[in-house]
């Protein structure tokens, strides 16, 4: 795959993952996860990283990034 890797918890988008890496590496120590995400805070979910691909079609051949809109097709 070219835009996305597999961590075990699902697709990533390699371009966003580089961003955040590298917007944590120069801003100032941000909070732990415990005190960013808390517990029924709010209605809707969200999860710590928003650069999680998801399935454009129902037959799960194309992946895409919800933050910057990339894609890329799945083979086998």
């Amino acid at each position: 795959m070219k835009n996305f890797v597999n961590e075990g918890y699902g697709w990533a988008c390699k371009r966003c993952g580089e961003e955040k890496t590298e917007q944590a590496s120069s801003s100032e120590p941000s909070l732990a996860r415990f005190f960013r995400e808390g517990e029924a805070e709010e209605r809707e979910p969200r999860l710590s990283t928003r650069a999680l691909a998801r399935w454009k079609d129902e037959t799960q051949r194309t992946l895409q990034c919800p933050r910057c809109g990339v894609e890329e097709n799945v083979s086998e």
